[in-house]
């Protein structure tokens, strides 16, 4: 019986693939998983790529070697994806071949482009029409630079020679040999270019950012069926049938299918999603809108914020200050300390997101003194997660959305006890781990077993208890770490711009 989903969940420093079961009891249960590091390429500052071939390589490798550890290919129903949203890839339709190393998410070369577009006034119109404000982060202003960067290739995506898509829509046309150029909803919701409203590619978008539409892929529900894979790659020609980008593939995972439902997750950046319900909502405190998912007939849309540097600030300290040699050391270091000394770190490295959205911004270190050492930085690098967590609660709230009750998390930075406590003090909310951590490998085979029709819904059937955090900071002291962390994020915007201060 073909009972086992194959999910691909290819992030931003690692591809991995995971086998699940539909189980009994119901609900999926992992069985088999594979995991291969992915190199990343820093060019210039505030610029961060990937090598679309090298994801691809690991895609299959990690693939086969789970299909291999989960009993070969004739258990298998069907494949989901899930990816790191908006890095920008180009490629040669006739050959498959990448034409760029593929633009990360987290780059940062278009801020200049999409600064212009911002000051001839465009942002209300885009905002209005995709729920994203003008920003790099996003797809459209990546692809552009794409065709703009390498020769002839506007011309020939004109003429249909190339093709523009994320990771997932390079991942489908890998799988199938060419034969489907698809996209899902939640990631064509992330490029600037489709109307949040009807689902569909806007012409007078496309051409704001001067991206040809012919170049783009066919957008899809994220339960849809996407195409059907070589059957030389595994053995067989597995359907693929469900895809989503890893921040909404996380909201699937958690179950949190109803409004007012959040999750965040804490990966290399931290992305809190947010269920708004059944109708695109307009934010006032420069949160995204966004498409949580639609599947089974079913449509849900969501307020995002997004944290550009969460569990990359603990890599900074292992790998650039070289102050651990393991991330897990972190929690030991913070928790030796009675407080933060007054140190407070803003990760800006690739600039600020959420409610800032400060592009120029880079990291800061303020309250430094001579009683400072590498404890005080390790601890502020930590509560910084906490600190930005709330900027994005206080913007939530600030759009109207009613208090959470619980904040589900996930992600590898959840395994930091003293973080996640941490979190819930700054917060004053519950904060609820998951005993199983990769949401988004589960989201993407819930969507992929809906759709092939292994499940019936996409409601969560949790079988063993979260972890649990909740408050007991006291609210002055709470005000007052907060309001030193407000006094480090302005100093962290003044620098970013000299000539206003």
């Amino acid at each position: 019986m073909k009972s086992l989903i194959l999910a691909i969940d290819q992030g931003t420093t690692s591809t991995r693939a995971i086998a699940f079961e539909a189980a009994p009891e119901g609900g999926l249960q992992p069985v088999a998983v594979s995991q291969i590091e992915l190199g990343q390429h820093f060019p210039h500052p505030g610029w961060v790529e990937h090598d679309a071939t090298e994801i691809w390589t690991a895609t299959l490798q990690t693939c086969r070697e789970a299909v291999r550890k989960a009993g070969g290919v004739g258990r298998f129903a069907a494949i989901g994806i899930t990816n790191q949203r908006e890095t920008s890839v180009l490629w040669d339709a006739a050959t498959g071949e990448p034409l760029h190393r593929a633009i990360v998410w987290q780059d940062r070369r278009t801020a200049a482009a999409t600064g212009k577009l911002a000051a001839a006034g465009h942002e209300p119109m885009v905002q209005a029409a995709t729920g994203l404000i003008l920003d790099p982060y996003f797809s459209a202003s990546k692809f552009a630079w794409l065709l703009d960067a390498v020769p002839g290739a506007r011309a020939r995506a004109e003429a249909g020679e190339v093709r523009l898509g994320t990771i997932e829509c390079w991942l489908i046309w890998k799988l199938t040999g060419g034969a489907s150029h698809v996209t899902d909803v939640t990631n064509a919701s992330r490029t600037s270019l489709m109307d949040l409203s009807t689902r569909a590619w806007r012409s007078d978008l496309a051409e704001l950012f001067n991206v040809p539409m012919a170049a783009l892929p066919e957008i899809r529900d994220c339960a849809d069926h996407l195409g059907d894979c070589d059957p030389s790659l595994f053995g067989a020609a597995l359907p693929i049938h469900g895809a989503a980008g890893d921040q909404q593939a996380a909201l699937v995972g958690h179950g949190a299918l109803k409004a007012g439902d959040a999750k965040i997750t804490y990966g290399t950046g931290a992305f809190l999603v947010a269920n708004v319900g059944s109708e695109p909502v307009g934010s006032t405190s420069r949160l995204l809108g966004t498409l949580g998912y639609a599947a089974g007939g079913e449509v849900a849309y969501a307020l995002e914020g997004s944290i550009f540097s969460a569990g990359s600030a603990i890599q900074w300290l292992r790998d650039g200050l070289k102050v651990i040699t393991e991330s897990r050391q972190s929690e030991a270091m913070a928790q030796g300390l009675k407080d933060n000394g007054g140190v407070y770190l803003v990760p800006g490295f690739t600039g600020l997101g959420a409610p800032w959205w400060e592009p120029e911004a880079r990291g800061t270190i303020v309250g430094l003194t001579r009683d400072s050492g590498p404890a005080q930085m390790v601890r502020a690098a930590l509560e910084s997660l906490a600190y930005q967590t709330r900027d994005l609660l206080d913007a939530l709230a600030g759009d109207g959305a009613p208090p959470l009750k619980v904040l589900r998390v996930d992600g590898g930075v959840t395994a930091n006890a003293f973080a996640m406590q941490f979190v819930a003090d700054i917060c004053d909310v519950v904060v609820e781990r998951p005993a199983f951590q990769e949401m988004t490998a589960l989201g993407a085979a819930k969507l992929a077993a809906l759709g092939v029709g292994l499940i019936s819904d996409l409601e969560d059937h949790p079988v063993e208890a979260p972890a649990r955090w909740t408050p007991r900071m006291a609210g002055e002291e709470r005000a007052r770490l907060l309001k030193g962390w407000r006094g480090a994020v302005r100093a962290a915007i003044i620098a970013a711009h000299p000539e206003d201060a």
